[in-house]
């Protein structure tokens, strides 16, 4: 499980690509892979991948080409900053809202506002998937657990503080770019219960 609050931004390294996967070569900021294990869990970009090998401060991960498909990891390149969060450990504080790291969509940043003290970011889901979106409910963007600020059809806007854009990739966002998106949990579950017993139904 993961929590949502990015630990820093790790870069690709190199990408090899092989039948069926690419492995993804990912360079960590210093002392922040120390205790990692093979096998060990780490969000990138949200998506939770698995601990292959370790070489110095550079982890390794196999993606297969259904998770390349399904999320943004598939439109990486050398050089390119994600964001990551190790896997959270019992005791940890729960800073976001709890993550699978599994992810449900992918959205595309639509537009971009620049304000004095802040940036609002849009972005577009697929029609399907708006119907778990809310004002001031949770979501992860690229693993980052945000507030929705408002709604608009298959739209919605997060409002960014300077800490957020400057410890994630939301600082070099750009118009017509893809992120992962995971659905909170909670509101799927009430918004799938809901359909099932018949309320999502127009009002006659």
């Amino acid at each position: 499980m993961f929590t949502g609050i990015v630990q820093g931004v790790a870069e690709i390294d190199h990408i090899t690509e092989a039948p069926g996967l690419n492995t993804l070569a990912i360079r960590f900021p210093e002392g922040t892979v120390e205790h990692v294990t093979t096998g060990a869990s780490v969000a990138i970009n949200g998506t939770c991948l698995t601990v292959t090998r370790q070489e110095s401060n550079i982890l390794f991960f196999d993606a297969m080409q259904e998770t390349l498909r399904l999320t943004t990891l598939g439109d990486l390149g050398e050089g390119d900053g994600v964001n990551f969060e190790r896997a959270a450990r019992i005791g940890d504080e729960i800073g976001g809202h709890l993550l699978s790291g599994h992810i449900h969509t992918t959205a595309d940043i639509v537009e971009i506002v620049h304000s004095e003290n802040n940036v609002t970011l849009w972005f577009e889901v697929p029609h399907d998937w708006a119907k778990y979106v809310f004002a001031k409910g949770y979501i992860a963007i690229n693993g980052a657990s945000l507030t929705i600020g408002e709604v608009a059809g298959n739209r919605f806007n997060v409002h960014l503080i300077p800490e957020t854009l400057r410890a994630t990739t939301f600082g070099t966002a750009r118009e017509g770019q893809r992120v992962n998106i995971e659905i909170d949990s909670q509101t799927q579950t009430i918004v799938d219960t809901l359909a099932r017993m018949g309320y999502d139904q127009p009002a006659r």
